[in-house]
């Protein structure tokens, strides 16, 4: 049996590791923080929904040229620069609100650089692990992150609410940018080769060879065509009706949903630890098979949503989806070269992200003009449908793990 932490053995793994949780913990404040500092100032929702729409939009914007910049300069380098960026963006908004001169339409500006930023860390924090730890221990090391941010993501949100609730959302944006300056000087032990030369290539021709690689991979670009489906359903029925239905449905209601909801997490958290201990010898096949399972919830959450049943079908929904998340950074890792993997992450990102805005949209639209049961039935089927459809594939299908890493894990 292969060891759980064997992936801290690595030196670098290790520094980036402690890095990463930092700022995740301190990171998890953020939404909370920026959604009461918006109805601070305007207690409007469009107000919040200008402020959200502005982050996103800037991140879909710059993703690509995210890709880019990652596969040529020190990926280390880059994530530091971006904290640089957030800690100013961020401190200014609260010194901002500390101030009493905040305005909507400056934090919008604000959530902008913030966007741009978290579009230059995605791609080089997806490039970065495969350098830092050995084939035979990606999967580990990729759970061992999931298991951070899904910690986090359930506790992370308690604890905004507190300091928050008690001392006000600039507070919180305070110990966020905390986080950043501490986590710069650990990233900076972070020992890197150097990257490959571009070799004069230009900006736009990075991004056709990241293209390139994207789309001679059919298991790639399927499945991405496949998640700007699924994520623009999950956000859209799962984020947009669940509130919706908490409010107005008493088998339900808004305390349930909040146990639904920390179901989900807990089933992404107790699925790292098992991960960290069984590998995926078929990643994109059990991934898939695993994403299908959130069909459940959502057929439940429009039938019949009862808290306790639908919290027991999140908790299975979340632990088959950190199935596909670990799965699928494995599988990007082991076979897109380091030096493009940057670039080809982008554009996964990018396909992946780009139908959320839409899926808010227009299932804000479908909740109040149509049957909500029709509507979350319909769409868990299609969600199930688009999931296994990608099991057709057969390079979805037959994928397993590379030679030498196989050949590890038989050992073990």
């Amino acid at each position: 049996m292969i060891r759980g932490l064997a992936a801290m053995q690595d030196r670098g793994f290790r520094w980036f590791f402690i890095a990463r949780a930092i700022t995740l913990t301190t990171g998890s404040m953020s939404s909370i923080a920026l959604a009461f500092a918006v109805l601070e100032i305007d207690n409007d929702a469009r107000s919040l929904s200008f402020v959200l729409t502005a982050f996103t939009v800037s991140n879909i914007v710059f993703i690509l040229f995210g890709g880019v910049v990652a596969d040529r300069l020190p990926r280390a380098l880059i994530i530091q620069g971006c904290y640089v960026i957030d800690i100013l963006s961020v401190g200014t908004m609260a010194a901002l609100l500390f101030s009493g001169t905040a305005t909507v339409p400056l934090l919008a500006i604000l959530s902008v650089v913030n966007g741009a930023s978290t579009a230059f860390v995605m791609p080089a924090m997806q490039g970065i692990i495969p350098q830092l730890t050995t084939p035979e221990n990606l999967q580990q090391a990729n759970a061992m992150l999931s298991f951070v941010r899904s910690a986090v993501t359930i506790g992370g949100p308690v604890v905004a609410g507190v300091l928050v609730a008690t001392a006000g959302p600039a507070w919180a944006m305070v110990v966020q940018a905390l986080g950043w300056i501490v986590a710069i000087p650990v990233l900076a032990l972070v020992r890197l080769p150097p990257p490959a030369a571009s070799g004069g290539a230009t900006l736009f021709r990075d991004l056709r060879v990241g293209w390139s690689e994207f789309w001679s991979r059919t298991w790639l670009w399927a499945i991405v065509l496949a998640f700007m489906v699924m994520n623009a359903i999950h956000v859209g029925a799962w984020s947009v009706a669940g509130p919706y239905i908490a409010k107005n449905d008493e088998r339900l209601g808004i305390t349930g949903w909040g146990w639904v909801v920390s179901a989900e997490g807990v089933g992404v958290l107790l699925m790292t630890l098992v991960l960290l201990w069984v590998p995926l010898k078929r990643p994109l096949r059990f991934g898939m098979l695993g994403m299908a399972t959130f069909a459940i919830p959502l057929t439940m959450l429009g039938v019949h949503p009862a808290a306790v049943l639908l919290a027991i079908a999140a908790f299975l929904a979340g632990a088959g989806m950190e199935v596909f998340s670990t799965g699928w950074n494995v599988a990007m890792m082991e076979n897109v070269p380091v030096d493009r993997l940057s670039r080809v992450s982008s554009y996964d990102m990018l396909g992946s992200f780009v139908a959320i805005p839409i899926g808010t949209l227009v299932y804000g639209w479908l909740i109040t003009h149509a049957d909500v049961t029709t509507v979350l039935v319909a769409s868990a089927v299609v969600y199930a449908v688009v999931a296994l459809a990608t099991l057709v594939v057969p390079s979805v299908w037959r994928m397993g793990r590379t030679r030498t890493t196989a050949e590890e894990l038989a050992d073990s």
